[in-house]
C-alpha cells in the first residue's frame, strides 16, 4: 500500500516521521503533506479525464471517465461508452443522474436521502482541511493495519450526519483508504476507497489511482486518470438539473 506514494511525494517528504497523537497535529501533517494550505485554497476548480473498469468475476469493461468540479458550487462526473454516456451531477441543493446503461435516457433528480452523499462533493480542499469551521467533528481512532500499513485512522462525523473514516500513511501522511457510512432507503451502507499513485497539480499531491467497492469485498470499480486540470474555467450551469 504505502509504494502507492508517488516517489516525487517521496522525496518531498521523507520518511520516519514523528508519530502525531493527536487530531490537530494530524491535519496539520496531512494538510502540509498535500502541498501546505495555501496551495490547497488556491485550487478553485479540478478537470480530469481518465478511465473507469469495472470488473466482476468474469466480466471486465473500460469505460472513458470525465469529472468536473467548482469549488463550493457542484460537481459532476461522465463514464461514456459506445456512444452512450451515464451522468451524476450535484449543483450544491440537488442530485441528478442520467442512466443510459440502465435504460434510462432522461435526466432523473435524485431522492434528499440518495443525494446526501453528494453534497460535499464540491468541497475541493476535502473535510479535514477547517473542519470546525464547516461543522464537521473528527476524532483519532488510532492505527489500523491497511494492507500491511499501521494507518492512523480518523472519524469524520461529516455535518449532515454522514461518517467517514479517513486513514493516513503513518510515514507521509497522505490519504490512502476512505471508508464511508450512509444510509440510503433505511438501509446502512458502507463503500470502501483506496487512492495511491498521487501527482502534483498546480502544487497540491492528487491521486490519480482510486479503486472503490462494499467494505469487504472486491474494489470493482477502478478509476485511472490520465490528467487533471486546475483552476479551468467551468460553467456552473452544467452542474443543473437539465431544462427539458
Amino acid at each position: 500500500m504505502r509504494a502507492w506514494v508517488g516517489w516525487g511525494a517521496v522525496l518531498l517528504l521523507g520518511s520516519g516521521a514523528a508519530c502525531a497523537q493527536t487530531v490537530d497535529e494530524l491535519v496539520a501533517k496531512h494538510v502540509e503533506a498535500r502541498g501546505g494550505l495555501a496551495a490547497i485554497q488556491a485550487m478553485k476548480s479540478t478537470r480530469a479525464t481518465g478511465r473507469m473498469n469495472f470488473s466482476g468475476g468474469d466480466f471486465s469493461v473500460e469505460l472513458g471517465y470525465a469529472g468536473t468540479v467548482l469549488g463550493g458550487v457542484g460537481c459532476r462526473s461522465e463514464v461514456s461508452l459506445q456512444g452512450l454516456t451515464a451522468i451524476t451531477a450535484f449543483d450544491g441543493k440537488e442530485g441528478w443522474n442520467i442512466s443510459p446503461f440502465q435504460g434510462r435516457r432522461d435526466p432523473e433528480r435524485m431522492s434528499a436521502e440518495d443525494a446526501k452523499s453528494l453534497e460535499y462533493c464540491a468541497d475541493l480542499a476535502g473535510p479535514l482541511v477547517d473542519w470546525k469551521a464547516k461543522g464537521h467533528q473528527v476524532d483519532y481512532l488510532g492505527t489500523e493495519d491497511v494492507d500491511g500499513t499501521e494507518a492512523h485512522k480518523l472519524k469524520v462525523t461529516l455535518a449532515n450526519g454522514n461518517v467517514q473514516f479517513v486513514y493516513l500513511d503513518p510515514d507521509y501522511f497522505l490519504e490512502i483508504r476512505t471508508l464511508s457510512q450512509s444510509t440510503v432507503r433505511g438501509v446502512k451502507q458502507e463503500q470502501e476507497t483506496d487512492v495511491g499513485n498521487y501527482e502534483q497539480v498546480a502544487g497540491v499531491w492528487i491521486p490519480f489511482s482510486i479503486e472503490s467497492g462494499p467494505k469487504g469485498g472486491p474494489k470493482g470499480q477502478k478509476i485511472t486518470l490520465d490528467k487533471v486540470e486546475a483552476n479551468v474555467d467551468i460553467d456552473p450551469a452544467q452542474f443543473a438539473f437539465p431544462a427539458k
